[in-house]
């Protein structure tokens, strides 16, 4: 079996490093996070609340929605979501302690505290109950699963039926010149600022590493929508966004309305 890619070479198995990771970026990571992406990360995100926002209101409910962010950091995609979806309830749900209460302090400053609860656990292992969910989300989280399908399951199960999943992650574009350009700033400009800025000499090294090593495409749809994998989503759409830069996972789970 292939060794995973973690931030630190220690014997603390992955979840607990990238946890480390991330408590000890979290009072820079929102700086950082839309330098590095020149802010376009918002415009990713706000295609995919769009997605989401279409999706609730063909819902056919009146009773407030019930929205998931998995791996949440410091909660950009729930405050996205909140805004754009009155109606939300939305649970930020982080490993990371850091990154959450950066995350609460964010929601007090923009008034959607009472509607954006943060909470912290394990991604792999999550304590709602089945089918909790109308919807959820994840931006460039799911790359940090110790396992992978374990993550993957678990949103499937707390997801209601006919309800829909919307998986945000790093990808590599295969085009000239932006795999060039793509390639340079990735593995050279950014951990290098990143290092600088953050204290923190592995977590901006880790980043394209884990890229790298993440499946992405058809091989991340099949592991999504195939039976091998046990997930088994009804529907995996795949955007791929900035000349593949990113890639917006759109899945659904079968049954419901919406089925």
């Amino acid at each position: 079996m292939t060794k995973p890619v973690t931030p630190y070479n220690d014997t603390e198995e992955k979840k607990a490093q990238v946890a480390r990771m991330f408590d000890n970026i979290a009072h820079r990571y929102d700086f950082l996070n839309h330098l590095f992406s020149l802010g376009i990360d918002n415009l990713w995100r706000r295609k995919a609340v769009k997605i989401l926002a279409r999706h609730l209101a063909h819902s056919k409910t009146n009773t407030p929605q019930r929205l998931l962010d998995v791996a949440t950091g410091t909660g950009d995609f729930a405050v996205t979501a909140a805004r754009r979806i009155p109606t939300a309830h939305i649970t930020g749900y982080d490993l990371s302690e850091g990154m959450l209460e950066v995350g609460r302090v964010k929601m007090t400053k923009l008034g959607l505290s009472e509607r954006v609860q943060m909470q912290q656990g394990d991604a792999e292992n999550m304590p709602f109950k089945d089918v909790s969910f109308d919807a959820l989300t994840v931006a460039f989280g799911v790359r940090n699963f110790q396992d992978l399908q374990a993550g993957l399951r678990e949103m499937h199960r707390v997801l209601a039926p006919g309800g829909l999943g919307l998986i945000l992650e790093f990808s590599k574009p295969t085009a000239f010149p932006i795999k060039q350009v793509f390639h340079l700033y990735f593995r050279f400009i950014m951990p290098t600022i990143g290092r600088w800025v953050s204290r923190d000499s592995a977590a901006y090294s880790y980043l394209p590493e884990s890229v790298a090593a993440f499946p992405e495409g058809e091989a991340m749809r099949d592991i999504l929508c195939g039976k091998p994998a046990g997930i088994e989503f009804a529907s995996c759409r795949i955007h791929r966004l900035t000349g593949g830069i990113a890639s917006l996972y759109e899945v659904r789970k079968a049954g419901g309305p919406n089925a």
